[in-house]
Order: structure tokens, then sequence, then C-alpha cells
């Protein structure tokens, strides 16, 4: 049991990884400028994105499950009017990304599989299927990101 729980954590950190290098691809060339704004009156720009990404896996994972005591504003992670410079969100991100690592690689065998409740998540019944449900929605969030940046490249 312990080699499956070292290649599921390994797995799963591994992951969580590459979707912050995969982020950091897109939105590093970015000017803060460009970070906050929406190409298109609907929807989000890549800076809200990124604080929705940040909110989502510290409620999800870090309150729910590191117990870091986060509480979360969600609606805030897509209306904030005074939004801190693009290199604090990433920084925050960055910060975020390394706890979701930190706690992946914590878990026991045991710790996968223990009862996992939270607001706005009826389908994750354990551990497991956070960090999964979690790293999925982060990798959507993400594919908006590439198109978003692609949008602000264009004349």
């Amino acid at each position: 049991m312990a080699e499956l729980n070292e290649t599921v954590a390994s797995g799963l950190a591994a992951y969580y990884e590459y979707v912050a290098e995969h982020l950091h691809k897109w939105v590093d060339p970015l000017a803060n400028e460009q970070f906050w704004r929406k190409p298109y009156p609907y929807g989000n720009g890549v800076g809200h994105l990124v604080l929705h990404l940040t909110g989502n896996l510290n409620y999800y994972i870090g309150a729910r499950v590191a117990e870091t005591g986060y509480v979360r504003d969600r609606d805030r992670e897509f209306i904030e009017k005074q939004p801190p410079h693009k290199d604090e969100a990433l920084r925050a991100f960055d910060r975020t990304i390394a706890m979701v690592v930190e706690t992946i690689r914590k878990q026991t065998a045991a710790d996968w599989g223990r009862t996992y409740t939270a607001e706005r998540e009826p389908l994750a019944k354990d551990r497991f299927a956070i960090f999964v449900r979690c790293a999925g929605h982060a990798y959507h969030h993400v594919g908006q990101i590439v198109y978003l940046t692609k949008e602000l490249a264009r004349p």
C-alpha cells in the first residue's frame, strides 16, 4: 500500500506543479494592465481567474484538508475592485500550489479515503476525490487563460 500511496501522491503533486507551470507560461509575459483587462464585456479576465484558482484551492484543500483556517469570499475573486499587482497575485497562487503539494505529500494511504465535505461541493465524498476535482477545475481555467491571453495579443 505504501507504494500505491507514493504513486498517488507523486502523480497528483506533479500534476499540480504542471498546472502552475502551464499557467505561468501564458501569464508571465502579460503586463499588469493586460493581466486585469477583460477582452470581452462578459466573462472574466486572466487576473480574476488567477484569484479564483487561488481561492478555490485555498478553500477546498487548504481550509478543508490542511486546516489552514482560510475563509473564502468567492464572489470577490471575480469582482475585486482593487486587485493586487499581477506579481503579488501570482506569488499568492504559487504559495497556494506549494501548500497543495505539501498537503498531498502529507496524506497517508488511509487519508485518501477520509470523508470530505465542503460548501458548494456535493460530489467529492473523500479526500482523493477533492484533489482530483480541484486539479481538473484548475486545468479547465488554465485552458480559459490560454484562450484569453491569445485574445489579448490580437491587434
